[in-house]
């Protein structure tokens, strides 16, 4: 997503926080108060856009991601 100008992916909790602790992107929220552990909000010029791209589509792709959503696996984009 690119809501205001900036990059929102899903990547793994853990990789999320180290680019929140490395100050690349602070945690997303949706609007209702509710921070999403999975979700990053990356300015322009913080961290490589495409890189975190790749990164969040081939997430999408692995058994994490099914497992986390309880067996069911995330939908993927067309190609």
């Amino acid at each position: 997503m690119f809501p205001r100008g900036e990059l929102v992916v899903k990547l793994p909790k853990a990789r999320v926080d180290e680019l929140v602790d490395a100050g690349a992107g602070r945690r997303f929220d949706p609007g209702h108060g509710r921070v999403m552990k999975e979700w990053i909000v990356v300015a322009p010029g913080k961290a490589d856009w495409l890189a975190l791209a790749n990164e969040a589509f081939a997430y999408l792709g692995s058994a994490d991601v099914s497992s986390a959503a309880g067996g069911r696996r995330a939908r993927r984009p067309p190609r």
